[in-house]
């Protein structure tokens, strides 16, 4: 059994980390993850009633002000009071540690000695509590201890000021850090606040506004101009235009009239509609891509888990270091003041924080990005996966084609004339149920072509139509029933799409052309891609010549036709084996297993519920572009996380070396520490700026 919590008062990554590995060592639990950036913890296991008070006393041992509540359960209200209380204490201790340095410049030792005290517990209450909680409770190396005893060891060696100082600027940053994360949490997280609250609900014969929980299948539901539409469902009365940026990231709003679907969080530009749901709203659109976004944040790629093992490991190493620093040079030299204050200074620095945060907030922006463009990752691991694709393989019917068939030639024959071709046609592919046979129909009326009704009509399997116009002899139908027939086709010519013949009387008339047509940013895409010098290939169950046709026509660097669905499979095992590693782009139910089988899936958000279910990634727009979006949010990803990683460590290693040789004060070693953790949370949430990716 799995289930997701809400986490409260967690303000420090580090101790994030800890807490996972607690938890981690209940019995009974076999996965436990908690994602600092989304505030959710994911536990795997032996669930019951009193499963969530476990986990609370278990994180408690790290952290006692923890807590973890149930999913639905809102905690942003309790953490702005925290933020607010913060402020207050910082402000009072920043003034009481001012009137100490006066005191001091006054000479008034002794009081500017009580003051530093004073600011000291003040500012640094809560370190110095959470530094003897873990040690009670065992859990001992954390960045609490290290600037408990880099700042008490400073006012021991007799640097009131400074170790306050430090205390003072440790506290600003950390303040600034948790405000900065906690915006980019609401940042990220914007698409939970599309879901609608209330809606207008056909109650006997009255519009209700009630809550849109109560939405169920079949309800009426009135949108009014400037709502968000509360379910998805089919317009049943009124046309209107709708912003759809909320789910498909495309800012170009699109119409709605009768038998349209809506889909729930797009906003209502014009006048009222009334929508018949489909779903109820917790089961809508808008629904879902919260939770994807949320349950993705919960999913943590492979270098998450490496920072996670590597902190575990950091601060006993670094504990150990400032030891040597502070004794073999002290014995050597016979200057144990210096090699303190360096080993001091050494703590300082040492804080892995900056690390352990940034990490997993470059990620969780990137899945945030993702999901304003209307790119849905089902977890850290996708988009990891995808950053490393070498070649991108596409299904070709509703992928890089529309899927529905329309009407792209009519050509007559000799000096025959089109509307007589398409009359000819039309009266027999009237009686057809026949998908090819119901868009001539749709094209006939779009032109109000007029026809006359045919007698004697014969459907044959596999080949066409035979009837009587009048008293003309008809054939409508593939090239092989004109060969049967001896009516000869002037021009045979391949092409994308079904071919029609007309033979009046054994004389060909002319030929009709019916086709999936592309869509219209399937051959941009295509060129983006192979400019990322990704290899494309389209693996389809049509012809190989309607595939060989289509491959030209997009740019594709190869196409495969007639293949079934294992055989598509096997077909990206050999482009693994020539290129690497391999995204699959489709919609079908048959997509199923190569969806699976692909280092990346991604599906058409117009595809069937078997395809989402197999992908990693749903493009909501169902465009080809979103996968050039999607790699390159991925590639940015990734390169935003090794930048944080290199400078974090480049940096601390510099100011180090720095102290060693005696450059470096606690102070600066505060700004190595706090600024940097600033510096690579700025440096995640760059890719939260959506503009980049289009």
């Amino acid at each position: 059994m799995t289930k997701t919590y809400t986490v409260k008062n967690l303000d420090c990554a580090h101790c994030g980390t800890k807490i996972e590995q607690e938890l981690n060592r209940i019995e009974g639990i076999d996965s436990a993850v908690l994602f600092f950036a989304a505030r959710k913890l994911k536990i795997s296991g032996e669930i019951n009633s009193g499963t969530l008070e476990i986990l609370n006393a278990a994180a408690r041992k790290i952290e006692s002000d923890v807590e973890f509540l149930p999913e639905d359960e809102d905690n942003i209200g309790g953490e702005e009071e925290s933020l607010k209380g913060d402020i207050i204490t910082l402000i009072i201790g920043a003034i009481i540690y001012a009137s100490a340095i006066v005191c001091s410049r006054l000479n008034l030792e002794i009081a500017s000695t009580v003051l530093y005290i004073i600011s000291y517990l003040v500012l640094g209450r809560e370190i110095i509590i959470n530094t003897f909680k873990n040690i009670k409770s065992g859990s001992i190396f954390d960045e609490n201890l290290l600037m408990t005893i880099a700042t008490v060891g400073a006012m021991i060696l007799g640097d009131y000021s400074e170790a306050v100082g430090v205390v003072l600027f440790f506290s600003i940053g950390e303040l600034f850090e948790h405000y900065a994360v906690r915006q980019s949490r609401n940042a990220i997280t914007a698409a939970a606040t599309l879901k609608v609250d209330e809606a207008d609900i056909l109650r006997g014969e009255d519009y209700v506004r009630l809550n849109a929980d109560e939405i169920r299948v079949g309800d009426l539901i009135r949108v009014k101009a400037g709502e968000r539409i509360a379910a998805d469902g089919i317009v049943e009365s009124g046309s209107t235009r709708v912003d759809t940026s909320a789910i498909t990231g495309e800012p170009t709003p699109a119409s709605l009239t009768v038998g349209s679907r809506a889909v729930s969080g797009c906003i209502n530009l014009g006048s009222v509609i009334t929508v018949r749901a489909e779903a109820e709203a917790k089961d809508s659109t808008i629904a879902g891509i919260a939770n994807a976004v949320e349950n993705a944040a919960a999913s943590k790629p492979n270098i998450d888990r490496f920072i996670t093992r590597f902190a575990r490991i950091y601060t006993p190493i670094v504990l150990a270091a400032a030891l040597a620093v502070a004794i073999i040079p002290s014995i050597l030299t016979g200057n144990p003041s210096k090699w303190i204050y360096t080993a001091l200074t050494f703590l300082v620095i040492s804080c892995p924080c900056a690390i352990v945060l940034s990490v997993p907030l470059a990620y969780f922006s990137g899945i945030g990005a993702a999901s304003r463009l209307g790119i849905l990752f089902k977890g850290g691991q996708s988009l990891e996966a995808l950053a490393k694709i070498k070649a991108v393989a596409f299904d070709k019917t509703g992928t890089v084609t529309n899927g529905t068939f329309e009407v792209t030639e009519v050509m007559p024959f000799g000096e025959k004339n089109e509307n007589i071709l398409l009359s000819l046609c039309a009266a027999c592919e009237e009686a057809s149920g026949h998908p090819v046979a119901v868009s001539i129909m749709k094209y006939c009326r779009e032109r109000n072509i007029t026809f006359t009704k045919a007698e004697n009509v014969s459907e044959l399997a596999g080949r066409g139509i035979s009837c009587t116009i009048g008293t003309d002899h008809v054939l409508c139908g593939n090239e092989r029933l004109m060969h049967e027939n001896g009516v000869t086709v002037p021009d045979n010519r391949p092409v994308a799409g079904s071919v029609v013949y007309v033979a009046r009387n054994g004389c060909s008339e002319g030929r009709i052309v019916v086709s999936d047509t592309i869509r219209k940013r399937s051959a941009a895409a295509v060129a983006e891609l192979k400019k990322m010098g990704i290899h494309t290939s389209m693996l389809t169950g049509d012809k190989a010549e309607n595939a060989d046709i289509t491959r030209k026509s997009v740019g594709i660097d190869e196409a495969v036709g007639g293949l079934m669905p294992d055989e598509k499979l096997n077909e990206v095992r050999k482009i693994r084996s020539r290129y690497g590693a391999v995204m699959f782009v489709g919609d079908g139910i048959n997509d199923g297993p190569v969806l699976a089988g692909a280092d990346v899936g991604a599906a058409m958000h117009n595809g069937s519920e078997l395809a989402h279910e197999a992908a990693d990634v749903i493009f909501m727009n169902s465009e080809l572009d979103s996968a050039v979006r999607a790699k390159k949010i991925a590639d940015k990803t990734l390169r935003i996380a090794a930048e944080n990683i290199v400078f974090a460590l480049l940096f601390k290693l510099l100011v180090i070396v720095l102290g060693l040789l005696g450059f470096a004060s606690m102070w600066f070693a505060v700004f190595a520490d706090s600024g940097v953790a600033m510096l690579l949370i700025f440096n995640s949430i760059r890719i939260l700026n959506t503009k980049q990716f289009k």
